[in-house]
């Protein structure tokens, strides 16, 4: 049997398995009695572009062998502490995303393309800290912004994804926030104009830390990993794709935390 390596980014954590991503991903969210809901977002990682002087891989294949009644090993834990910084880019081969009801879409690795927009832009930070932030930046500049050492406060490597603003990304004040899902539409307001008024600024928090799991409808264009020697994304599929070929994991997503 294939001994899986993810990376969770809720919580962050290296995990062995002997699960292949859908039924990790279904394992994660729900467990084995189905008695907890909750989101699963985890990277596939490539074993062998890790340096074994991080992590204990010695004898993985025997320590995650399945029961002796045949079912295979849900988790085995490997690291809890700053264990995306200790992951090479290279090794995130996928990204998958799992509903609380535990349908998972897989994201494949993809180099970075620009989109040329200039407008302000959310950033949703899951890994190793979970600000929301708006920001002038584009993901490469906002990459380059919180991973420089030069900066009393920065990460080594982070990982993010793009929240959509709707009409908020051209226009702070405009009326139309009906299928913005965010609480406290005011102060995100407030946030975005003070970024339009170049207060100097790159980036402006608009909630600490995370209070609610993540609406995967509201990803603008995809999910981001990035340090000093760049950035690796992991692009979302249009709503139009999204509809016609993972309904069933799109279904799940829109119902899911008060569509």
């Amino acid at each position: 049997m294939t001994t899986h390596l993810y990376l969770s980014l809720i919580p962050e954590a290296l995990i062995a398995s002997g699960l292949g991503p859908h039924d990790f991903g279904r394992y994660f969210a729900m467990g084995t009695a189905k008695r907890t809901r909750g989101q699963a977002v985890f990277f596939s990682v490539d074993a062998a572009a890790l340096d074994p002087d991080d992590f204990d891989l010695e004898d993985l294949d025997a320590r995650c062998a399945p029961h002796p009644d045949g079912r295979a090993k849900h988790s085995l834990y490997l690291a809890i502490y700053r264990v995306l910084e200790r992951v090479p880019r290279h090794a995130l081969t996928a990204l998958h995303l799992t509903t609380d009801d535990g349908i998972t879409l897989t994201l494949n690795a993809a180099a970075y393309a620009p989109d040329g927009e200039l407008r302000a832009r959310m950033y949703q930070e899951f890994c190793p800290v979970t600000p929301r932030v708006v920001s002038r930046l584009d993901p490469v500049e906002f990459t380059r912004f919180i991973t420089d050492t030069s900066q009393p406060i920065h990460v080594p490597r982070i990982a993010f994804t793009e929240l959509t603003l709707g009409e908020l990304r051209s226009d702070p004040d405009s009326p139309d926030v009906e299928d913005l899902p965010y609480p406290q539409i005011p102060h995100l307001r407030d946030c975005l104009r003070e970024l339009a008024a170049g207060s100097g600024k790159a980036t402006k928090t608009v909630m600490r830390q995370m209070t609610q799991e993540v609406l995967f409808r509201t990803v603008r264009s995809a999910f981001y990993v990035g340090d000093a020697t760049g950035i690796t994304a992991f692009p979302m599929p249009s709503h139009d794709s999204l509809e016609r070929e993972h309904r069933p994991w799109w279904r799940s997503a829109l119902t899911s935390f008060g569509h």
